[in-house]
């Protein structure tokens, strides 16, 4: 055939049988077509007394002129007695590009918390199944394999795919693939059902006596008890308030200046409810942080082991610690606040956020519609 294009390569028609179509410019440089319409770059070269057949990559993995480049590179070789196989072995694995991920892109570009997650994807669910194929050699049916095989716990499978996406895409632009080959594109991601809890007056209730309680009893240390009523009163992320520290907390204003939150810096504005609470709060010289751990200078590392008796104590045992932030915009829109304020309090950068609550506004006039419905039922009979 003449010499071998993206433009010839597409024109390649599968055949009952397997056949192999050589280019005519590069002695030894073919594509292999399979029966079942898959084309495959291949190479062909003596070597030691011997023919020896190699193949580089995939047609929808590897773009014809990179392929043109490693073929002659493995015939340069075998040419000057170095085995190309050596060469081979020096393809980027999908382990190389995890690595060179987490520590080109990951670390300038990911706040810590996003980077444990990233090494966790790639080192425990990543690396195990695909870590040794070559990136170039990953098609879009690796993917959608180990997608698939996640589904048992479809959040993890679909976090698993967009750090896979996201690697991909970056392999492209380190062109260790050619542009638009990521093969994670097109695989559907499974539906997640989003939980909304929010507490009810009566459940606030009875998380408010159980703490009480716990803190008569001193069952629980005074800064998990702390947490637990700051993230009641603020709608603040748990790591908000973990970490926050002395520096950040200005009690005249009214106000928490956090210089590094998931979206960005942000002003929470306190309650006096939640006032009440830091000043209760009592101040270490040696400790920077407002919630104090056990070791000095540390601040509380585990609330959930703490949060999983206090709910048990409450009889909550369903109402996860992010719950407390649910329930919190709630509550401001059963007061009469708008969406628009609820996502300014907790920081959202996105109306789309926001919007969750939605539903959630329309109670009162719910409650409205009720009332004049009953009160025309009843006069009518």
């Amino acid at each position: 055939m003449p010499r071998i294009t993206k433009r010839t390569v597409d024109a390649l028609k599968p055949h009952e049988r397997e056949r192999v179509v050589w280019d005519d410019d590069l002695k030894g440089f073919g594509v292999r077509v399979h029966p079942s319409g898959r084309k495959v770059f291949i190479v062909k070269t003596r070597f030691g007394g011997r023919i020896i057949k190699m193949t580089i990559g995939p047609c929808t993995a590897v773009s014809a002129a990179n392929a043109r480049v490693r073929a002659a590179e493995i015939i340069t070789d075998a040419r000057a007695g170095k085995n190309p196989a050596g060469r081979r072995s020096k393809a980027p694995t999908m382990r190389d590009l995890g690595k060179r991920f987490l520590k080109e892109y990951v670390s300038d570009h990911c706040k810590p918390s996003t980077a444990k997650d990233y090494r966790h994807s790639i080192e425990m669910l990543i690396n195990p199944r695909i870590g040794n194929r070559r990136v170039s050699d990953v098609q879009r049916s690796d993917i959608a394999t180990l997608h698939h095989d996640m589904r048992d716990t479809p959040y993890q499978a679909n976090r698993t795919l967009a750090v896979l996406s996201k690697m991909m895409n970056l392999a492209e632009l380190w062109e260790l693939r050619p542009d638009g080959s990521n093969p994670c594109r097109h695989v559907k991601r499974f539906k997640e059902e989003k939980r909304e809890r929010f507490l009810s007056d009566e459940e606030y209730r009875r998380l408010g006596a159980a703490l009480r309680e716990i803190e008569q009893e001193r069952s629980e240390t005074v800064s998990a008890i702390a947490a637990i009523r700051l993230l009641m009163l603020t709608g603040c992320r748990l790591s908000e308030i973990q970490k926050l520290r002395w520096e950040h907390v200005d009690l005249e204003a009214g106000e928490l200046r956090l210089p590094d939150t998931k979206t960005g810096a942000k002003v929470v504005l306190l309650g006096d409810p939640a006032i009440a609470v830091l000043r209760g709060i009592a101040r270490r010289e040696d400790n920077p942080w407002v919630i104090a751990g056990r070791k000095p200078g540390s601040h509380l590392t585990d609330l959930q082991h703490p949060w999983r008796r206090i709910r048990k104590r409450s009889g909550l045992d369903d109402v996860r610690i992010h719950d407390l932030r649910h329930s919190f915009a709630s509550g401001g829109l059963l007061v009469g606040e708008g969406l628009p304020m609820i996502g300014k309090l907790l920081g959202h950068t996105q109306v789309q956020t926001t919007a969750r609550y939605a539903h959630l506004a329309n109670d009162p006039v719910k409650s409205a519609a009720n009332r004049i419905a009953n009160r025309i039922a009843e006069v009518a009979g």
